[in-house]
């Protein structure tokens, strides 16, 4: 099969059937191989009623229903975990994304040998409230990743060859950051595309501005840290343990050669307890120590992972 085209969606009953009969019509006309795999984040609308209709009336509809809403992230893991194409397309269910990019981006990964090809909507038609914030972080997830090209990392049209979909983990709202997720899996050769943005035709946006730029920087700093520190956390938090340790136990050191200096040269001195820096020094070795400690447990728990992606599906198609 050539193509697998992954969508998640949440209430987007009114857009299904326009979305798929554009996907047929690219698909057909390119003479693709593909299937269409929706997977229904926990609509509270009739999406899964459309998508059962569209099932119906054609064997490229596979679908997806979860018991509750679990987010973007986990509807993405379940897609690709179906997914049986050669390469991936992953799309919003809002027709803000085009179907026609599908044969341009299904090219660069066949024939330029990119294993992840992400769209840039460069003119959008979003309000300022989403725009800004996406700019801003945008600019951050490219100098923490170290992914210099790419403009619009959040993107929902993207195109994957199918070895990547099989080795990345995305959990938790990890989606905006599956380019980084698939550089730390190996797969180093990602491009870029200009794509063409829509504005929105049914419903309203379902991601607020505001709390989508602080999420966005809170999973961003989560992503580096497992990145760098995940498979060792004691090489973060037992190195900062060690140093704090050791700077307490220095300052201990000295306030109490300090003491026994001016005791044994008959010059006036105080109890070590009277000295305010000898309980910043046992406070220093404390937290060294719980730093060292939760390090040794991280690397305990490392070895031990738990299954993060299990959700509740109520049904396949």
């Amino acid at each position: 099969m050539n193509i697998s085209v992954v969508i998640p969606l949440y209430n987007e009953e009114e857009s299904l059937p326009e979305l798929f009969a554009w996907i047929e019509r690219v698909m057909e006309a390119n003479g693709f191989s593909y299937e269409v795999i929706f997977v229904n984040d926990g609509s509270t609308d009739r999406s899964w009623e459309m998508i059962e209709k569209l099932k119906a009336k054609s064997d490229k509809v596979r679908g997806i229903k979860f018991r509750r809403n679990y987010g973007k992230s986990p509807a993405l893991y379940c897609g690709f975990e179906q997914a049986q194409g050669d390469v991936v397309i992953t799309m919003d269910a809002d027709l803000q994304d085009s179907p026609d990019e599908i044969p341009e981006l299904y090219r660069m990964i066949t024939q330029e040998g990119y294993d992840l090809v992400s769209g840039w909507k460069r003119k959008r038609y979003d309000p300022l409230s989403k725009t800004i914030p996406t700019k801003l972080f945008n600019a951050t997830a490219r100098k923490v990743s170290g992914i210099h090209n790419l403009h619009d990392f959040n993107c929902g049209l993207k195109a994957y060859r199918k070895e990547v979909v099989k080795n990345i983990e995305v959990y938790g709202e990890m989606h905006r950051y599956i380019p980084y997720l698939a550089k730390n899996a190996g797969f180093s050769k990602i491009g870029e595309k200009v794509v063409h943005h829509q504005a929105r035709k049914f419903g309203k946006t379902k991601f607020g501005g505001l709390n989508r730029f602080f999420n966005g920087y809170l999973d961003l700093i989560s992503l580096w840290f497992l990145s760098t520190f995940g498979i060792k956390p004691m090489h973060f938090f037992g190195f900062l343990g060690s140093l704090m340790f050791i700077i307490g136990l220095i300052s201990v050191v000295i306030v109490g050669a300090n003491k026994l200096y001016n005791m044994y040269n008959g010059m006036p001195y105080r109890l070590v307890t009277d000295s305010p820096y000898f309980y910043l020094s046992l406070t220093a070795m404390i937290i060294g120590t719980q730093l060292f400690v939760a390090g040794f447990l991280g690397e305990l728990i490392s070895r031990n992972s738990a299954e993060r992606n299990k959700y509740q599906i109520e049904k396949i198609i």
